[in-house]
């Protein structure tokens, strides 16, 4: 798993973070436990991702980390929005 140069107790409260930011955007209805795990694993599944497409990942470190587990937390949401359809 690949953390973009941060560690892990950064990448659960950046995480959160980015799962929080995620479900403010996306007006879901979630708690804590679950912006934690939305941001960490939508983090990793952009990653990889952009991997897959060569593409790359945002950057280095905490910024790059938390803009990759927005992106991916958003992903997550409206995919499990499409899948409850």
């Amino acid at each position: 798993m690949h953390l973009n140069g941060v560690g892990w107790i950064a990448a659960i409260i950046i995480g959160g973070l980015a799962g929080w930011l995620a479900e403010m955007v996306m007006k879901s209805n979630t708690g804590i436990f679950m912006n934690i795990v939305l941001g960490i694993v939508g983090a990793v599944v952009l990653n990889a991702i952009l991997q897959a497409l060569n593409i790359g990942v945002f950057g280095i470190g905490w910024t790059a980390y938390l803009i990759t587990g927005f992106i991916g937390a958003c992903l997550l949401i409206w995919a499990g929005r499409l899948v409850r359809r």
